[in-house]
């Protein structure tokens, strides 16, 4: 189904919740296989191929979530923009680095198989945990106002 009608902002809301989720999505399976290839594949320690991975993420993230989801073009505003996301993303990272690395300790004689699950669960867990009150600070903070072209989500989105 194609929403073209984003008349209430309710419907607004949704339709940037529902794009950002898929920007959520995207990004998490590009780390995912990064982390799992660095630290299964390659024997990087699991906290370590965490944060690699990870940094892999938030430029696509932040490029996507601003031009997709919240119609954004030109330079970003450093301060207003840039700065504030990439600091989120860092906590995030942390947090997510700390998890990982706790489940590559306790998973270390687990085969390759079952820590190509783990590792990833782990950070996935600590993300999705996060992606709401991130969702909130991206909507009410970070692009709030007047986006750069005329509509404040997609003019078409695949639900």
């Amino acid at each position: 189904m194609i929403v073209t009608d984003l008349g209430s902002p309710q419907r607004a809301v949704f339709a940037r919740m529902s794009c950002c989720f898929v920007v959520s999505v995207g990004t998490t399976l590009l780390s995912a296989a990064i982390l799992v290839a660095l630290a299964s594949g390659a024997g990087v320690p699991a906290g370590p191929a965490n944060v690699v991975a990870v940094l892999c993420g938030i430029g696509p993230s932040f490029v996507a979530n601003r031009r997709w989801v919240w119609r954004r073009t030109g330079r970003g505003d450093l301060l207003r923009e840039t700065a504030p996301f990439w600091l989120m993303s860092i906590a995030g990272l942390v947090l997510s680095t700390v998890a990982v690395a706790r489940m590559g300790a306790l998973s270390a004689s687990w085969s390759s198989a079952a820590r190509s699950i783990a590792l990833p669960l782990a950070n996935v867990s600590v993300f999705g945990a996060l992606w709401l009150l991130q969702f909130a600070l991206l909507d009410r903070v970070l692009f709030r106002g007047r986006p750069d072209k005329d509509d404040a989500a997609p003019k078409e989105f695949a639900a």
